[in-house]
């Protein structure tokens, strides 16, 4: 079966960091672009990150300057750096594997990440 396991989730203080990895199973990892995403209580979830299988990236603006994707395709292995933590950024955070040409895509369980003081 197919699986993306997120992991590094964690409370921490504003200002903070954090990385958040996620692993992948039994799929071709390198021919899918990759993408971080997180949801809030009470919110839609949102894209916050993604990676292509060239490597590049994208990001919502209110993370640019802050946040950081990168993979490891030997690995199977995409990551999200979080510097300047913000209480705002508290939510869920999921990992999602995408080929459109495919037309296949799967999501991890998701991360806990939670920004208080």
């Amino acid at each position: 079966q197919v699986q993306l396991v997120e992991s590094g989730g964690a409370s921490v203080q504003p200002g903070g960091s954090l990385r958040l990895s996620c692993a992948a199973s039994r799929i071709p990892f390198a021919v899918y672009d990759m993408g971080w995403y997180r949801q809030a209580p009470g919110k839609q979830r949102e894209l916050v990150a993604t990676i292509t299988t060239t490597g590049s990236t994208n990001y919502v603006a209110s993370v640019k300057g802050r946040f950081t994707i990168s993979r490891d395709n030997a690995k199977n292995m995409v990551f999200l750096q979080l510097n300047s933590l913000k209480p705002e950024d508290t939510a869920v955070y999921y990992c999602k594997a995408e080929n459109a040409r495919l037309g296949t895509n799967y999501w991890g369980q998701g991360t806990q990440v939670t920004v208080s003081s």
